[in-house]
């Protein structure tokens, strides 16, 4: 666990560490998602790079498919 503090612009600093571990670049995106007391980063990956990454997928079960 690392702590950070907000600035006084209201940024937070990734630390390094996490940085390299997960890659982030300067000017990468990110999705904000608010959990109850939580706040969740979600990297944003473009469409294009998402094809493909679901080939194999089993799609049975699936919750909204109407039958």
């Amino acid at each position: 666990m690392q702590i950070v503090t907000i600035s006084s612009k209201l940024q937070i600093s990734v630390p390094k560490k996490i940085r390299e571990q997960l890659n982030i670049r300067p000017g990468q995106q990110f999705i904000f998602i608010l959990k109850s007391q939580c706040l969740e980063l979600i990297p944003k990956r473009d469409i294009n790079n998402m094809r493909g990454s679901l080939i194999g997928a089993n799609t049975e079960n699936t919750r909204d498919r109407n039958n």
